[in-house]
């Protein structure tokens, strides 16, 4: 019998991947596309809606290249929470100043609306309640609310759709604008039960978007993993190169597919605090330029500073709450790349790991090994620099978009040494960051007992490892290292109704790799150095309540 596959396709912020996905969840190839981002002015990022598609057509081509079309049953796509404009012939609108059709995305990391999301957050309308409590500048109302303020001629008066990225890539699919309530629910403010709060957008000042029920942004919703209309058309088939009525599942945003992609294994025999708990126990974290803390719960748990909770946005049936942080792999190389040290760098470590293209991180890790003595733990290292990590804001759980980040403990020197410990710092800062989101988690009624990493950075050691430690938590990491990729193929896979549900396809199809166990006895060490991180937090309220006053 003739093997079935399913393709996952995964748009992050600078690439398009795909793959090819077998039932049983073992990833057969995969292609990298990479896309362009483009930023106007400051904390203004774009991109281009129409090149995302042609790049998710040519990466898809290639991972099927070699398999029969009748041989892949079904296609899910997951994309990060931009939003696409288009006008009423599903063209691009621009969202930019300089009125470039093309480009007519306004990045999730896009900060521009920042003004008008804590004007909506003043406002205390009660959907807040669903995020956090505070409206963020990266979720949709406020980016709609500054293109009616900024852009009202060239963009919001053309506009006749708004869509999340995950919506627009399977409507570019099938033909459907059915909106997935992933995207719906946790950034735009839709309720499952209740639909759109017609009073929440009128008192910020955006009562059109009620004509023609809401058709701007979406009135038919359903599940993630839900088959959207008749399948691929026909136009959309002969892009990807697949047959016409391919399955396609109700999208996802990535993060939320990273979570489908580890959260559900099957954990027996690993001798893991979760085995033999509900699946509530454990957290996903989704890893890469930043990174999202997943939390689901059979029951709704309100969580100050942390989106949701959101019924059906991830696990159909279950609620989610999201925790995150803006700026984490993006932070690191941030950090590394700034340094005085970084050409040594690159040149140490082409000269140690020719073949490696990851070397950069990789050699790092390998000399601060060096560089503790003989039987200490590397994270003792950083017990003299510590990092307040919020460069790009804090989104959870203080949600505070306007921190900045801080270094305590620089010396004058510029060695190598120093950027190897800056970058330790950095790691550990971030590693605390998650924690105290388990802790305002936990304060709510979650009871987390283990994480779920993937993502680019869980294939860093040093990063795993050192959140094992901060959190005193077990880490498991996926078989699959796509686990994203893994997690778009599950909504293929639900799609194409060989699994009865998104739950049996995650457990059929993820599976556990490895788990990192916690260094009991660098316990005393992090809850030092959490004291000292939470010090820093309570300095930058200090220095800028000084510089406010007049």
């Amino acid at each position: 019998m003739a093997e079935v596959y399913y393709v996952g396709v995964d748009v992050g912020t600078a690439s398009v991947r795909a793959a090819l996905v077998t039932r049983a969840g073992r990833v057969e190839s995969t292609a990298e596309q990479p896309i362009s981002i483009w930023e106007p002015l400051t904390d203004h990022y774009v991109q281009s809606s129409t090149e995302i598609w042609d790049k998710c057509c040519t990466a898809v081509k290639r991972v099927t290249r070699g398999v029969e079309r009748s041989q892949v049953r079904g296609i899910g796509f997951d994309a990060t929470c931009s939003l696409v404009v288009l006008d009423q012939s599903f063209q691009p609108v621009p969202v930019s100043r300089d009125g470039d059709p093309q480009r007519n995305v306004v990045m999730w990391m896009d900060h521009r609306a920042a003004e008008q999301a804590a004007r909506i957050t003043s406002a205390g309308h009660g959907v807040l309640s669903r995020v956090g409590g505070v409206m963020s500048p990266e979720m949709q109302p406020p980016k709609l609310l500054w293109l009616k303020e900024n852009l009202r001629a060239r963009c919001w008066n053309q506009a006749s759709h708004f869509l999340d990225l995950p919506d627009f890539l399977s409507w570019k699919a099938t033909g459907s604008l059915t909106r997935s309530l992933c995207t719906l629910v946790c950034k735009w403010t839709y309720c499952p039960s209740e639909g759109w709060d017609a009073g929440f957008w009128t008192s910020i000042g955006l009562e059109d978007l009620l004509e023609n029920n809401f058709s701007k942004i979406g009135n038919v919703t359903c599940s993630p993993g839900s088959p959207l209309g008749d399948g691929l058309s026909q136009e959309a088939a002969a892009d990807l190169g697949l047959e016409t009525g391919t399955a396609v599942g109700a999208s996802l945003i990535d993060a939320h597919a990273g979570g489908l992609g580890v959260i559900g294994a099957d954990v027996k025999g690993f001798n893991l605090p979760c085995e033999h708990q509900p699946i509530t126990s454990r957290m996903a974290m989704i890893c890469g330029t930043s990174t999202c803390h997943m939390a689901i719960s059979e029951q709704p748990l309100f969580v100050p500073g942390v989106w949701g909770p959101c019924l059906s946005a991830m696990v159909p049936g279950m609620w989610l709450n999201e925790g995150g942080q803006s700026a984490t792999g993006r932070l690191m190389e941030h950090m590394v790349k700034g340094h005085a040290a970084y050409t040594q760098l690159q040149e140490e470590a082409r000269h140690r790991f020719p073949l490696n293209g990851e070397n950069l991180y990789t050699y790092l890790n390998s000399h601060l090994s060096s560089m503790a003595d003989s039987g200490s733990a590397v994270d003792l290292l950083g017990s003299s620099l510590h990092v307040w990590p919020d460069f790009h804001g804090n989104r959870s759980p203080l949600a505070d978009p306007n921190l900045k980040g801080m270094v305590i403990g620089l010396p004058l020197s510029q060695t190598l040494d120093d950027l190897a410990l800056l970058y330790l710092a950095t790691i550990q800062a971030l590693a605390l960051g998650t924690l105290h989101i388990l802790e305002a988690m936990k304060e709510a009624g979650h009871d987390i007992r283990t994480l779920f990493l993937c993502g680019g950075l869980s294939k860093n050691a040093l990063y795993v490892q050192i959140h094992a430690n901060a959190t005193g938590l077990p880490v498991v990491l996926p078989d699959q290292k796509e686990a994203v990729l893994i997690g778009a193929a599950v909504l293929g896979a639900c799609a194409s109704q060989d699994y009865s549900s998104i739950q049996e396809a995650m457990e059929r199809m993820a599976k556990v790799g490895k788990v990192v166990l916690p260094d009991g006895e660098l316990q005393s060490f992090y809850e030092r150095k959490n004291k000292v991180f939470l010090r820093l937090f309570a300095h930058q309220r200090e220095y800028q309540a000084l510089m406010s006053q007049r």
